[in-house]
Parts: structure tokens; C-alpha cells; sequence
């Protein structure tokens, strides 16, 4: 329901304008009750990313520290449910036997004999 300013009549100029200046006398006598402390302006940040708060180095220190306790801890979690899940030899990879080996390559070559006999007698 905004008016654009072309429609806008000389008489609701002095209005607005008669109501911005109560706003800034308000605002004035809340900011010297309030020991001299402004009120916020506006809605949100300012455009353009300006006005974005600085972190100290202690603070940035502060959250790298609790940050690598937290992956610490989710990294003994991990290690302890994989200690517990299956016992053994963790970390070794599965070997296959020769005799395994031989057999399927056995299978593997048979398989592909009956699929050169089927082709050739088509």
C-alpha cells in the first residue's frame, strides 16, 4: 500500500514530516533515559554486508578449540563402535585363496566357451 511520491500532497509532506521530528524527539529523550545509549534504526543489517561484527583472536581460538574437541570426540565414538562391531584383524583387507582363485577362473573360462559354442552355432 505504498503511495508513489508524484500522488503524494503537499499537506501529507508536512504530516510525515511533522512525525519524523516527534520520532527523533522520542528517541532522543529514550536514548538519555537509557544513559545515553542509541536506539536501533531500521530493520535487518545494512545493505551491502556493512556493519558485520569482528571476532578477536581469542574468540576465533576459542571456537577452533572447542571445534577439534568435538571431531576428537566423534573420532574415538567412530573408532569405539568399529573396535566393537567385529572383532579380529581390523584393517586388513580379505585375501582370496589360490585354490578360490582357480576356481573361478575355471567357472569364468567355461562360461565363456559355452557362450563362443552357442555363437558359433547360430
Amino acid at each position: 500500500m505504498a503511495i508513489a511520491l508524484t500522488q503524494i500532497t503537499v499537506a501529507q509532506l508536512q504530516r510525515a514530516a511533522q512525525i519524523k521530528q516527534q520520532i527523533e524527539g522520542l528517541e532522543a529523550e529514550l536514548a538519555s533515559i537509557l544513559g545515553g545509549r542509541t536506539v536501533a534504526r531500521g530493520r535487518g543489517r545494512p545493505p551491502g554486508g556493512a556493519g558485520r561484527g569482528q571476532i578477536s583472536a581469542a574468540g576465533r581460538a576459542r571456537i577452533a578449540a572447542a571445534q577439534r574437541l568435538r571431531w576428537a570426540k566423534a573420532r574415538a565414538a567412530k573408532a569405539a563402535v568399529a573396535g566393537t562391531a567385529k572383532p579380529g584383524r581390523p584393517g586388513r583387507k580379505r585375501r582370496m585363496s589360490a585354490e578360490g582363485r582357480a576356481r573361478i577362473a575355471a567357472a569364468q573360462k567355461a562360461r565363456w566357451a559355452k557362450a563362443r559354442q552357442k555363437k558359433q552355432g547360430s
